[in-house]
């Protein structure tokens, strides 16, 4: 497939396509190196080894599952012209997200509480990498959820419809490589140790 070929739109949607992916790729590849220090560092004398995370991050875990769920819905439904269905699908997406960060840091406290710390005295370098990678994605989910707001706008104006739902097909697919993103990480830290 030549991809010079096709109409301006057509270009303009492959580019937008196109970009997304490398902004995965290069998310995938800092994620990869934040992984690799904290193994390279798990052979230090001081890493903890015998360390629960916190029960927030697995309840935040079922609630971004759970959103990817809504976000599928959202797209379903417009590609069957549901717009009504589309808008509630993609509310109750961004109430999910919503709810993912604020057990993200109620996980930061229950930390905190146990006297973990990511800087100071108390702290070890084991909790600074959960701390580091926990927060960063926080970060980006904060992308999504703003990538979703614009989402949820174009939805309310219409500019949506089972014809064109680029926009919103983006945002699932960034919305969805969080998730993946997410069940790595938290994979990663409760087996690797």
């Amino acid at each position: 497939m030549d991809l010079t070929q096709g109409t301006i739109k057509e270009k303009s949607d492959r580019a937008k396509k196109m970009m997304l992916w490398f902004g995965i790729v290069s998310l995938i590849m800092g994620f990869a190196g934040w992984t690799s220090a904290y193994i390279v560092s798990s052979a230090r004398e001081d890493w903890v080894a015998e360390l629960k995370l916190p029960s927030s991050f697995f309840i935040s875990t079922a609630v971004i599952v759970l959103s990817s769920f809504t976000y599928i819905l959202a797209k379903k439904a417009i590609m069957e012209n549901q717009q009504k269905l589309t808008s509630s699908w993609l509310w109750a997406t961004l109430g999910l997200g919503i709810i993912f960060i604020i057990m993200q840091f109620n996980g930061f406290s229950q930390m905190v509480a146990e006297g973990y710390y990511f800087t100071g005295p108390t702290s070890n370098i084991k909790m600074s990498y959960i701390f580091l990678i926990a927060a960063v994605h926080i970060v980006h989910v904060v992308a999504g959820i703003i990538s979703l707001l614009f989402v949820i706008y174009r939805q309310m104006k219409g500019k949506y419809s089972s014809q064109e739902y680029l926009g919103l097909s983006l945002g699932a697919t960034f919305w969805h490589f969080l998730d993946i993103l997410w069940l790595y990480l938290i994979g990663f830290m409760y087996y690797v140790g």
